[in-house]
């Protein structure tokens, strides 16, 4: 069956802050020119938003320049930062440490980033961008010299063996002159492009983290509306990167959340149990007291920065936001780099649209960023994450050298390394005890991914694939005792076999696949390969 092919201008794949941004704005181009130009968005979610998941603090400074008058046009930016707090935890105790001036939020506001980018969606409607969410981008489209001229949706009811059902419907070719991939962290389409075009040559490797995070409603008695408290030390080793963050919103609720640096080297260490540890500690646990958890989730996010963005664009496109990498990990915050380079994006789109023809590379992309403060931002920041390589302590003291002496201005540039190469053979590492949920302040995954709204047809293929079926087994549980069942957040990943502990086998729940893109980051043989489940599956995230 053939499939139906629209053509448009601009086509975007992904519907988060950045690929809502370049939308916008080149929308915005075309009615300052008085053109009239065909935008279009799709987005694998069942909705805007369902899929975006951060902690999240905003700095509003590409909001301010994309939109000045959010605040009449009711923007979701209810909760003003009141306070910051920066602590080092040990088991049993606290110290407030001085707040680094990156980890200043005057003037930022705590969000629902997920809310905030169905605003975004809103306003990209209005000016006329076609949006068409649960319609996940699954192959990339090359003309006849190798150039992306836009992409195919995927086919809706296939069953688990590859066959069509009773409710088969043929994905959809979308044609544009330029396509924009803003697929997010680990982008599986963006993974290919990658290797087609070498556009990581000559550039580190990108390293990652994975963020978990939870949704309270609390005690009025103990809401703190405007306060972002963040932590490090305990219950992370000294060698492992990551922290905390609880950031308190208005209607007595709070997002708490934990990240954990993908480059850490113990196998049997599980991000989600940190977590779970953390919330008990005396510190916070009483914030939970009396609460209610009301939403879960799980998303990798970029921190290679500076050395780790790849070439932004190639013959018929090119990318944006977190795909790309623009995450401010000091900061933590990648919202407002991430919208900045969609603008970028849509400023040397529109320049030259009117001459393009399909399978032209927009050329002054690149350039435009290195001029802007997105660029400055990123490469003055460029030694902190590489910095805590040597483990925290060291970390802490040379990014008080690199802000506080060399301001961001030293003569180097630290080297990022590949996440998956750095898991120790189990045998070499120590084990860890993790505590049983309690079920008040700590929780199993399973009651975890029921809150996500994760849902997937059952009757579908697989979209965590395997290069070969062997290595879970003959290389990932011989030298790793199968690690995938730790850091995955989901509870996907499940090593079975028989009552005698013969024949062990490796189960993919992928019904539970929140799509954080984890497995497909740490896999110690890069043999876990996420593909694009059928459209609308996946989580449905409420407020996060």
């Amino acid at each position: 069956m053939e499939r139906e092919i629209m053509e448009f201008d601009v086509v975007i794949v992904g519907g988060g802050p950045s690929g809502l941004s370049a939308a916008i704005r080149l929308k915005q181009l075309a009615n300052e020119a008085g053109k009239d130009i065909d935008v279009c968005l799709i987005e694998k979610g069942s909705e805007i938003g369902a899929h975006i998941l951060s902690g999240a603090v905003l700095e509003p400074r590409s909001l301010n320049e994309l939109i000045p008058d959010w605040h009449e046009r009711g923007a979701p930016l209810d909760t003003p930062v009141t306070a910051d707090k920066f602590m080092f935890l040990t088991k049993n105790n606290s110290f407030r440490l001085p707040t680094p001036p990156s980890m200043n939020n005057h003037g930022n506001y705590i969000i629902s980033l997920g809310n905030f980018c169905r605003w975004l969606g809103k306003q990209a409607e209005a000016l006329g961008v076609e949006i068409y969410p649960g319609f996940p981008a699954a192959e990339i489209l090359y003309d006849d010299l190798g150039r992306v001229q836009g992409v195919a949706t995927g086919d809706m009811g296939i069953d688990k063996d590859g066959n069509p059902t009773e409710h088969y419907m043929r994905g959809m070719e979308l044609h544009a002159k330029q396509t924009i991939f803003a697929e997010g962290c680990r982008g599986h389409l963006t993974k290919t492009l990658f290797e087609r075009f070498n556009l990581r040559e000559g550039k580190d490797p990108q390293t990652f983290a994975i963020g978990i995070k939870e949704l309270w409603d609390i005690d009025p008695e103990k809401t703190k509306p405007g306060l972002a408290w963040h932590s490090v030390g305990w219950p992370l080793a000294n060698d492992v990167y990551g922290g905390s963050f609880l950031y308190h919103l208005t209607g007595n609720q709070v997002a708490v959340g934990y990240v954990v640096g993908l480059d850490y080297s113990n196998p049997h260490l599980s991000p989600f149990e940190e977590f779970q540890r953390f919330k008990n500690h005396p510190a916070i646990r009483d914030t939970f007291i009396n609460g209610r958890r009301v939403s879960y989730g799980a998303r990798a996010l970029n921190e290679g920065g500076f050395q780790s963005v790849p070439k932004l664009t190639f013959p018929g496109g090119c990318l944006v936001g977190c795909t790309a990498g623009f995450l401010n990990v000091p900061k933590i915050k990648g919202t407002h780099t991430a919208m900045k380079s969609g603008m970028l994006a849509a400023d040397a789109i529109f320049e030259t649209l009117d001459e393009m023809q399909t399978g032209d590379e927009p050329a002054s992309y690149s350039t435009r960023l290195q001029e802007s403060w997105l660029w400055a931002e990123l490469y003055k920041v460029r030694n902190i994450r590489p910095g805590f390589a040597r483990g925290l302590w060291l970390g802490l003291v040379h990014a008080a050298i690199d802000t506080y002496v060399l301001f961001g201005k030293a003569p180097w540039t630290l080297r990022h390394h590949s996440d998956h190469e750095n898991l120790k053979p189990a045998k070499d590492a120590p084990l860890i005890e993790y505590p049983k949920p309690d079920g008040i302040v700590s929780f199993d995954r399973n009651s975890s991914v029921f809150l996500s709204g994760t849902n997937h047809e059952e009757n579908q293929p697989v979209h965590l694939t395997l290069k070969n079926s062997d290595i879970p087994i003959s290389h990932n549980l011989a030298i790793y005792d199968a690690p995938e069942q730790r850091y995955c957040p989901a509870g996907v990943y499940e090593i079975i076999q028989n009552d005698d502990d013969s024949n062990p086998q490796l189960q993919i729940n992928a019904q539970n696949c929140v799509h954080c893109k984890t497995c497909d980051i740490k896999d110690p043989s890069q043999n876990i390969v996420w593909v694009s489940p059928e459209g609308g599956g996946g989580p449905n995230y409420p407020n996060m």
